[in-house]
This record gives C-alpha cells, sequence and structure tokens, in this order.
C-alpha cells in the first residue's frame, strides 16, 4: 500500500498529522482509521467469496489479481514453459523485408509504365509527365483540383 512513499514523505506526514489532529487526539484518528480499513478489507473478502461461489467450483482457485493482464501473461508463460513461439512470432513480421518488396514492386510498376506509355511517365504524386523531346501540350488546360482552396480566415 505505502511501496513509492519514501522516508521524508513519511516524515512530512506524521508532521502534518500532529498538526492537524493534535497530539492529543492522533491515537483515536490512528486507531478509527486502522478499523475503517479492517472493514473495507474484510468486506472485500466477503465479495470475493462471494463471487467465488457463484462461479462455481471449477473456479475456486481463481485469484482476482489474474484479471491485471500482465500478471495474467506472466502466469500463462510461467504454465506453459514460456515458449509460446514468440520468437518465431517476432521473426515472422520482418518489416524491412517486406518494405523492400513493396518498394521493389512499385518500381517495376513505374518502369513499366513508362516504357509501354511511349514516353509518359506516370508518377504516384504527380500526373503524367511528358518528355523533353515531346514538350508540354500547352493549348490543354492544367487539371483542376476538385477541392476549393483552403482559406485559414474563413474558419
Amino acid at each position: 500500500m505505502f511501496n513509492d512513499i519514501g522516508g521524508l514523505e513519511l516524515i512530512a506526514l506524521v508532521v502534518l498529522a500532529v498538526l492537524i489532529f493534535g497530539p492529543d487526539k492522533l491515537p483515536k484518528v490512528i486507531q478509527d482509521v486502522s478499523s475503517f480499513i479492517r472493514k473495507i478489507r474484510a468486506f472485500s473478502e466477503s465479495a470475493k467469496q462471494d463471487i467465488r461461489e457463484e462461479l462455481g467450483p471449477e473456479f475456486k482457485d481463481f485469484e482476482f489479481e489474474d484479471l491485471n493482464p500482465k500478471k495474467f501473461v506472466r502466469k500463462q508463460l510461467d504454465q506453459h514453459g514460456g515458449d509460446l513461439g514468440i520468437d518465431e512470432i517476432r521473426n515472422g513480421f520482418n518489416l524491412k523485408k517486406e518494405m523492400a518488396e513493396v518498394t521493389d514492386a512499385v518500381n517495376s510498376r513505374e518502369s513499366e509504365s513508362s516504357s509501354s506509355a511511349g514516353g509518359t511517365k506516370t508518377s504516384l504524386t504527380k500526373g503524367p509527365e511528358t518528355s523533353p523531346a515531346e514538350g508540354p501540350d500547352l493549348e490543354k488546360k492544367p487539371a483542376q483540383d476538385d477541392r476549393p482552396p483552403f482559406d485559414a480566415d474563413a474558419t
């Protein structure tokens, strides 16, 4: 419960409690707080016991701490000897290799489309580009973007 409280923090809490409650009432306050904590623990234990009884005999060794995902995974790894094939799964997802394959595929498509289109090269980010020998067609209007221009002041 108080795992993360250091020595100085504990001393500061004691001094603060003495200043707030005074040395006369402090023992009574400590006694009341400890009895309150005992009642809460007893209530939670009885609730856990009721839930275990309702779940049935197959869950009699069920611990509520197992619902914590980290503890659940650790318990499962301990039961199976830690050999669940995690290394094979991790090695199966070689993203660098997959990205290299995708890049090669995209580059080969670009080179195929540029050689089969007769000098017109298509790009993934730009429209068709003409080779310098043909020159641009000045009579064609540039393609209009369907979106209206962004106006920062309008928002």
